[in-house]
């Protein structure tokens, strides 16, 4: 085998060695959410509650938590492919340094989206029965109109196009991985922020739900023609929203059986 074969040879166990230990990140965090939810600790955000210091610090930790296990597998090839990036151009003797960096950045970017979350469903929480549905019914209906929105496809282009992506934003050294990790935080969750709202609307941390958006995000970044299955889930949140604006009482079964 010649040198170049052995290089790439290397190179291809790191990206595959990488794959790994993120693969099993998100599993430990799957773990975590799968206790968590069995432990009926996602039973208190069915509740109204006052908005405190430490009631906010353990959600945004749960929350981050919950996107690490949701967001992470989809963001696996860009991240693998950064990485093999960077080991091509024969950047940073500390090989492993800028991919943690770059995944550093983007998970600590979904946690801190928790605060804006906590202070939504908190305020959903609040409202009055007669209010309530209506206000679920707004969530949905403004995730399902965003799902069809230009905005939409062109954070889901990014999210799709790895390489594009990359050769777009390419910044080097240790400070580049760090922008780099930002620029796709803010693209992944510029394309996903209504799908979370939908978790608010639901219940917030209750496991079918957070199954079931791992799954839609997933299909939209990974799957061929994601962008028709983006469209066709904000039809369906749409249809949805609309539902139960008609029929309020309805949110007693999206919220699985917890009502006000």
């Amino acid at each position: 085998m010649s040198s170049g074969e052995e290089l790439v040879a290397v190179r291809d166990r790191v990206t595959v060695l990488t794959s790994v230990v993120l693969l099993a990140i998100a599993a430990a965090a799957w773990v975590a959410v799968i206790r968590s939810s069995l432990r009926g600790d996602d039973m208190m955000m069915t509740m109204p509650m006052p908005v405190t210091a430490a009631d906010g610090l353990a959600f945004v930790v749960g929350w981050g938590v919950m996107m690490t296990a949701m967001m992470l597998p989809s963001a696996l090839p860009m991240i693998s492919l950064y990485g093999a990036v960077r080991r091509g151009a024969g950047e940073a003797p500390a090989r492993g340094v800028p991919v943690a960096a770059f995944t550093a950045v983007y998970l600590v970017v979904w946690a801190a989206s928790g605060v804006p979350v906590y202070l939504a469903h908190t305020l959903l929480m609040t409202l009055p029965g007669f209010a309530f549905g209506y206000g679920v019914a707004t969530i949905l209906l403004a995730a399902g109109a965003f799902q069809l929105s230009p905005l939409k496809q062109v954070c889901l282009r990014a999210c799709r196009s790895p390489l594009a992506f990359l050769l777009g934003h390419w910044r080097a050294g240790r400070r580049g991985s760090l922008a780099l990790g930002w620029s796709h935080a803010l693209y992944c969750l510029g394309c996903c922020w209504a799908l979370m709202l939908v978790l608010v609307a639901a219940g917030a941390m209750g496991l079918p739900w957070v199954l079931l958006i791992t799954a839609v995000v997933a299909a939209e970044k990974l799957l061929p023609g994601g962008e028709w299955f983006a469209r066709a889930t904000g039809g369906a949140l749409l249809l949805l929203g609309v539902t139960v604006a008609f029929r309020p009482d309805l949110v007693t079964v999206l919220r699985g059986g917890h009502a006000m």
